[in-house]
């Protein structure tokens, strides 16, 4: 993998104090320190069964002081009462007094297991750990990363470079997420760091146009979780901001371009898939309608299965999109799978069955083109198959 520089004046780390398993390896405990105050700002779950980390978070932002995000997985700290919450505020007390700051500007996250409560005697000497081994190198945030992961196979990292008023600003970002997976958010957690100069309003109207395309436009499963969390610290620490409609335009589309990257990652690592989706529905009156033309295929067991199975099945496609809730005709729609038509306008047509399903078992790319005829609004949205690894791997798995 590609090493994924900080922006300036951050550092980051991963380690290991066993909130996993005491006996694993596993790096469970990560880190992301700026050596100045930032502007914060994030989006989070709206599953009103939603963690502790996630309403102490929420209720800090968006702010102009922050100094951190602190990030625990194996365990979501979700569905543990006022003791949850206590442990959530301990951990930035923790980490506050480590660093020096208010505990106010550190923001925490956990991902893992619901409905148990944190080791806290590991969690804290994890803190310690934490805070010693930070490091402002692409190896700090890698192990980072790889802290973050709890069924993700591969860690999740991104990074786009731009000018502002001719100095270079950076925008880098990790992720994790393969299941629980759904729109508004899902199963994932996000810090994004960037050294441009933002306002906290900026940076709280920037990260939910981000997540609008990104992390809003992805399902595995159709299950929002508990602790959804994308959180953006922006330091200042390249001296310059977006001080013109051209230059917050240029940061938006690093931001949007590193947020999807993130989201089209997490796809990509669903739980026991096979196929990578990518559903486009254009021509409609609103960009509202067309999202639900693509949730609703996106989250179709029956969908997902027939690409799982390689079977062109197009009825099931088409009949998602009659069942999303908006106004249509069958007149109205048109399909396209992997590049074939498969039914225009409210009619079917002819094909060869075998070339799509081989063009379906030889791709791990599946591409899905819904057009109507009733205006300009457009939306992409990513999924995956279901398959027996997932259900087999959620069967036997503690969420």
């Amino acid at each position: 993998m590609t090493a994924v520089p900080l922006p300036l004046g951050f550092s980051a780390c991963g380690v290991t104090c066993g909130v996993k398993d005491p006996s694993s390896p596993k790096k469970d405990v990560a880190l992301f320190v700026s050596d100045r105050p930032c502007a914060a700002a994030g989006v989070f779950t709206t599953n009103l069964v939603c963690g502790a980390p996630v309403k102490v978070t929420r209720g800090r932002l968006p702010r102009s002081t922050a100094r951190a995000i602190l990030i625990n997985s194996g365990n979501s700290n979700a569905c543990t009462g006022e003791q949850g919450l206590a442990d959530a505020e301990a951990m930035t007390a923790a980490a506050a007094g480590l660093i020096g700051c208010d505990k106010l500007d550190v923001l925490v996250a956990s991902t893992g297991v619901i409905g148990r409560f944190l080791p806290m005697d590991r969690i804290q000497n994890g803190i310690a750990k934490a805070y010693t081994a930070l490091a402002a190198t692409a190896d700090g945030l890698h192990d980072a990363a790889l802290a973050m992961m709890t069924t993700d196979t591969v860690p999740k990292l991104s990074t786009r470079t731009i000018k502002l008023s001719g100095t270079t600003v950076r925008v880098t970002g990790v992720c994790k997420g393969a299941a629980m997976i759904a729109p508004n958010m899902a199963t994932m957690l996000c810090a994004i760091l960037t050294d441009a100069d933002l306002k906290s309003d900026d940076a709280a109207a920037c990260i939910r146009l981000a997540v609008q395309d990104s992390f809003n436009c992805i399902s595995v499963d159709g299950h929002e979780s508990t602790s959804d969390s994308v959180m953006l610290l922006a330091n200042g620490a390249a001296g310059v901001g977006p001080g013109s409609p051209a230059d917050l335009e240029a940061f938006q589309t690093a931001l949007n371009e590193v947020a999807q990257e993130l989201a089209m990652a997490i796809i990509q690592d669903a739980e026991g898939a096979h196929h990578f989706v990518q559903i486009d529905v254009v021509g409609c009156r609103t960009r509202e309608e067309a999202f639900k033309i693509a949730e609703s295929v996106a989250n179709s067991a029956l969908v997902k299965t027939a690409i799982c199975g390689a079977d062109p099945n197009w009825g099931r496609i088409v009949s998602a999109a009659g069942y999303a809730g908006v106004p249509l005709r069958e007149e109205e729609v048109s399909l396209v799978m992997n590049g074939y038509p498969l039914y225009e306008n409210g009619r079917p047509l002819p094909f060869d069955a075998a070339a799509v399903s081989q063009s379906l078992r030889d791709h791990r790319e599946v591409t899905i083109g819904l057009t109507l005829s009733h205006g300009s609004a457009h939306v992409r949205y990513w999924t995956s198959d279901l398959t027996k690894e997932y259900v087999e791997l959620n069967a036997d798995y503690t969420t």
